[in-house]
């Protein structure tokens, strides 16, 4: 019997689905949020949301507020871009990011030290999903705009 720890310590998934009390905590902070775009219809933070087959990367985000919980492989990077880019275009006012706090990333560096952008680094380790175990890295939250 294979551990609940084996894809957490794999790349099976890149898909980390947001802790419900943490995202709370955002809302009371931030507001609700009007996009979320890389969801699906299970788990999806606001009323508006990409999926898959959307493809969140190809569309505009014209929001007021975007909670973004990217998938975190690969195409990381290219999510992160994107949020800069629909923020510096003035299409979404303000982005909240829960992201993997890989500082030692170029993506990472593409955002931190800028005017606009504040970090955010989360004490300890988020349950993602319904895991029962914490991540195998640490999060932060970033907040553009």
């Amino acid at each position: 019997m294979k551990s609940n720890l084996a894809v957490h310590f794999s790349s099976k998934t890149d898909l980390w689905a947001t802790p419900q009390a943490y995202f709370d905590q955002c809302v009371e902070e931030f507001g609700e949020f009007d996009l979320d775009p890389a969801a699906n219809a299970e788990n999806a933070k606001a009323d508006r949301f990409f999926t898959v087959d959307d493809n969140g990367l190809e569309q505009e985000w014209i929001a007021d507020r975007v909670w973004l919980n990217p998938p975190y492989g690969r195409v990381l990077k290219h999510w992160v871009g994107k949020a800069l880019s629909e923020f510096d275009k003035g299409n979404a006012k303000k982005i909240v990011m829960l992201l993997p706090a890989r500082t030692d990333t170029g993506w990472f560096w593409s955002f931190y030290e800028r005017p606009d952008v504040e970090v955010r680094f989360i004490k300890g380790r988020l349950k993602f999903g319904e895991g029962k175990s914490s991540a195998p890295f640490p999060s932060c939250l970033v907040v553009v705009g």
